[in-house]
């Protein structure tokens, strides 16, 4: 079956009334508050079609630049296989897909855990990539060596990710995300691959370049639930349980 067909059966989408108004909250709210949720609920639509507007002008970027295919260190697919080492290209990471997302984690090889932040992002990951692998390859590259990658993915529970590792290669001074003195930096990346060859399409890092932050926020959902709040973001950080 379908996944039009079996969506169509549910019984909340057999029931349902088109054209009916849908709830912003229960009854007996004041004049005030109707008014100021109507103006949100138009404001909300209005940023939501510059997310779509934002995302056909990311699209429509121009190819970049061919890369090289560069080789990574990874382990067994098993976390609990132990650490041993093999070889991965940049277009073995693609899999069965001509798309590739790559979260660069900041996660300096003289660590022993990566930023928590960073950390916190990848958490959000283990439960989409499955979802995500339907429609293109997702891996996660740190330069620290792929043991110490590896010993905090077991401690976070890391197991349906594909973790490398770039400690043998330039890729994160190409791509941007090693400062001139060894800092590294958080950025999401995209490559595509045709045929054999690969080209880079798109990286931002969390910082914009006028230095201000959010630039990864896109791919960082805890931020837009904590936006619901009427405490909104405060000076809160995903600093918990990283100790």
């Amino acid at each position: 079956m379908s996944t039009d067909n079996w969506i169509s059966e549910l019984k909340s989408i057999t029931l349902a009334v088109e054209g009916e108004e849908t709830a912003t909250g229960p009854p007996g709210a004041s004049a005030e508050y109707r008014t100021a949720r109507r103006a949100l609920a138009e404001a909300e639509s209005a940023l939501h079609q510059q997310v779509l507007a934002v995302a056909a002008q990311r699209q429509a970027l121009p190819i970049g630049p061919e890369m090289p295919n560069y080789e990574f260190s990874e382990g067994p697919s098993d976390l609990d296989a132990g650490d041993e080492e093999t070889i991965v290209t940049l277009s073995e990471l693609f899999g069965d897909h001509d798309e590739l997302i790559v979260y660069h984690v900041m996660f300096h090889p003289d660590d022993n855990k990566p930023c928590p932040m960073c950390s916190s992002i990848v958490d959000g990951f283990t439960g989409i990539a499955k979802h995500l692998g339907d429609r293109c390859a997702l891996a996660i590259i740190a330069k620290a060596p792929i043991g110490k990658l590896r010993a905090w993915a077991r401690r976070q529970e890391w197991r349906n990710l594909r973790l490398v590792s770039s400690f043998d290669n330039s890729f994160t001074t190409d791509l941007g995300t090693e400062g001139s003195r060894g800092s590294h930096i958080p950025a999401v990346s995209v490559f595509t691959r045709d045929g054999t060859t690969i080209h880079h399409r798109y990286t931002q890092s969390a910082d914009f370049a006028d230095g201000s932050n959010g630039g990864v926020d896109q791919i960082w959902p805890i931020w837009h639930l904590i936006d619901l709040l009427p405490s909104g973001r405060t000076d809160w950080l995903p600093l918990g349980n990283y100790d």
